[in-house]
């Protein structure tokens, strides 16, 4: 390894136009990177995985089994929590990415963003209060219009801003040290919160929050838009990091 590269990254396309592009950004804006490529989530590997800060993937074209494939990166999502992956979504597999993908470590990007969003996500990582981007979440109110939209669901306070600050991205932990409660009360209101919705998983949490529904039920103008009443805890996110 070259000196100069302190910092690891790996890029899954199958693509190579997408490859060069992505390889491109990574060497003009991060050259202190050292670059992996594969074409194929088969082909990462163990080692790979050990020492890489960031992963791209580019989750766009034509892909066999997409559920099949989403499943296979939740479970490398949930063992390797220090990398941040960044999903580059086609319009087709946005349900299933919020579904499956959707974590305070993870990023999806539509793969139709602008290289400045791509960029901008690379620079913030997994720390990012917008870990959905605005194209995305555009593209899936225009196309989807959920049947039982205007039901809404009775939280209590406490339930809704647990839940707001989970979509947020913020964990148990910096959840209980900014609203000055233990992390069991945290994960008690997360899971009558989630009771109350029919939910079983954080993924079906993540994915409703996410939706038209959620984010009125939130009131949230879009699962990571900035309220009033949050930001006051914008100074806080940075010591609780």
């Amino acid at each position: 390894m070259s000196p100069e590269f302190c910092k690891f990254a790996v890029i899954i396309s199958k693509i190579p136009v997408m490859q060069s592009g992505l390889s491109t950004i990574m060497g003009t804006h991060f050259p202190n990177y050292e670059l992996n490529f594969c074409q194929s989530l088969e082909e990462l590997t163990l080692l790979q995985l050990r020492r890489t800060d960031v992963v791209i993937i580019d989750f766009s074209g034509d892909i066999r089994h997409p559920r099949a494939l989403c499943e296979q990166y939740y479970t490398l999502l949930s063992q390797y929590r220090d990398i941040h992956w960044v999903f580059m979504i086609s319009r087709q597999y946005y349900s299933l990415a919020v579904e499956f993908l959707m974590r305070p470590e993870s990023t999806l990007l539509s793969d139709s963003d602008p290289v400045d969003r791509v960029i901008k996500a690379i620079q913030q990582g997994s720390v990012s209060s917008e870990n959905i981007s605005q194209t995305l979440l555009s593209l899936q109110n225009n196309d989807e219009i959920e049947s039982d939209s205007d039901r809404l669901v009775m939280l209590t306070l406490s339930e809704r801003k647990v839940l707001r600050l989970l979509a947020k991205g913020w964990g148990i932990n910096q959840i209980a040290a900014l609203l000055k409660k233990s992390n069991k009360t945290i994960s008690a209101q997360k899971n009558s919160a989630m009771r109350r919705l029919s939910l079983r998983s954080n993924a079906e949490m993540y994915a409703w929050i996410n939706s038209n529904q959620g984010m009125k039920e939130l009131n949230l103008y879009s699962a990571y838009g900035e309220q009033a009443e949050w930001k006051s805890t914008a100074g806080s996110s940075a010591s609780l990091s």
